[in-house]
């Protein structure tokens, strides 16, 4: 196991927002955390990354308690946040820049990865020259250059609801393209969303939580994905895939 919560709860002023929430992630995996507006998703995300401190309950990462310590897990929130000022190449390297590590290895990984993250010719070029699919892809890269710079190599990534604002056919394209990397890379990835169909096609297991204050009501495991990723649309008309749907529908 390599990052678990245990019984996470957290208040704001008097209220209850999330209550006693224990999620876990497995080296490799990729699970959602599903559920509607307002039902504590991203509260749960600021602790896990220790931006937030719960009221009780801890934040396991590979058995060692991190509950409340920022900076040991890379978090991308909903937005990209790149700094429309800095180029492309600029804006992945702030990890090590912030860090105070040697600018000229940071360049050299950095662009190491650039063609894996599609970015490659795109490194001088500024956030209001890319599409948003590009735009997301670079906020991506940041995002596992967070871990390198802290030499922390599991790739263990928090993502809040990272294709939320690309349209439907960039978001499919970039669907793709992450469980493409996140396989070729190892990704461990714990990401919320409130699309169910996002939910499905990505993830290993989905955890929905309901209610106020916000409790794990279920627990669903996706079986039987195709690995071949040409298939994910036929996969997406499938009886099997509309029975997920139904199901989490039902709840």
């Amino acid at each position: 196991m390599i990052l678990k919560t245990e019984n996470i709860t957290k208040f704001y002023e008097k209220q209850c927002v999330i209550e006693n929430i224990n999620v876990e992630l497995e080296k490799g995996e990729m699970v959602c955390v599903l559920g509607h507006s307002g039902v504590g998703k991203t509260t749960l995300f600021n602790v896990l990354a220790g931006l937030l401190e719960p009221d009780s309950g801890r934040v396991l990462l590979n058995g060692e308690d991190i509950t409340g310590n920022p900076g040991n897990i890379s978090y991308m929130l909903q937005k990209d946040l790149l700094l429309p000022y800095k180029t492309v190449l600029n804006n992945v390297i702030l990890p090590f820049i912030i860090r105070k590590k040697d600018k000229k290895q940071a360049v050299e990984r950095a662009m190491e990865l650039m063609p894996m993250f599609g970015l490659e010719g795109y490194e001088n070029k500024y956030p209001s020259q890319l599409s948003g699919g590009m735009k997301q892809r670079a906020a991506f890269l940041r995002t596992y250059l967070t871990g390198i710079a802290r030499d922390e190599a599991e790739g263990v990534l928090l993502l809040d609801e990272p294709f939320s604002a690309l349209d439907n056919m960039t978001k499919y394209s970039i669907h793709q393209w992450y469980l493409d990397i996140a396989e070729k890379m190892n990704f461990s990835t714990l990401f919320i969303t409130h699309d169910i169909d996002e939910a499905v096609l990505l993830s290993d297991r989905i955890y929905i939580i309901q209610g106020i204050p916000g409790v794990v009501a279920h627990e669903l495991r996706i079986e039987n994905k195709p690995k071949d990723r040409e298939h994910l649309k036929d996969y997406m008309l499938s009886e099997e895939f509309l029975e997920y749907k139904r199901l989490i529908h039902s709840f």
